[in-house]
């Protein structure tokens, strides 16, 4: 069963969210609050597994709350807001967030999302990515990142550019003439290596030459 708490301060939205999570066979919603306190709180003191969290919040925001809650607890962060600002997308993600969708999204692709964070897939909605890929931080189509500083070997370059391209595993296992298993393997040995939590971070390390969350924080 998959242990579910929605943070979000418009009860219409946690209200509607839970029943439709709750008529999913191994999803439960276990707890709603209305602030991102409450929210790191009950993390803390129960089992989740994951937890919808809106950006803004009073007493505590969507963005503190997912650094305190990925710090401090196994719980995975997907965000779940109407706001689809660059500074709140390169934060959530630096702060631990696997996912990032906005609220106007078809409930099937929400379930879809917990499913695949519970698989350590990071999730990344399709205007959100292009952001990240087009916006401020890759004005140029160019890495701010100074790879040959990075102490990368010629594979891991080829794989850290495929995926802040947005190439799925099976696209860069094509471009590279490798398998899909090697992909992920070497994706995990680059994240070690660079001392990343996800493959999303890869990205921010590429267009903005910011690490995000190391793994000892």
């Amino acid at each position: 069963m998959i242990k579910i708490l929605l943070a979000d301060d418009n009860s219409f939205i946690t209200g509607g969210m839970e029943i439709i999570l709750n008529m999913e066979d191994n999803m439960q919603v276990v707890k709603t609050v209305e602030n991102g306190q409450e929210a790191v709180e009950f993390c803390m003191a129960n089992p989740v597994d994951v937890a919808l969290i809106d950006i803004r919040m009073p007493i505590m925001d969507g963005v503190l709350a997912t650094k305190e809650i990925t710090a401090k607890t196994e719980t995975k962060v997907i965000i779940l807001t109407t706001f689809d600002d660059d500074a709140y997308i390169e934060e959530a993600i630096q702060n631990g967030a696997k996912g990032y969708l906005l609220k106007n999204n078809d409930p099937k692709r929400i379930v879809q999302a917990i499913r695949s964070v519970m698989e350590e897939q990071s999730i990344i909605q399709a205007e959100i990515w292009d952001k990240l890929r087009n916006g401020r931080f890759n004005e140029k189509e160019k890495p701010v990142a100074d790879l040959s500083k990075l102490g990368l070997t010629p594979r891991e370059t080829d794989i850290l550019v495929a995926v802040a391209s947005g190439y799925s595993n099976k696209e860069i296992a094509k471009e590279l003439f490798i398998s899909e298993g090697t992909v992920a393997n070497n994706i995990s040995a680059l994240l070690s290596k660079l001392e990343l939590e996800h493959r999303t971070q890869l990205a921010i390390l590429f267009f903005t030459g910011k690490k995000g969350v190391m793994r000892d924080e």
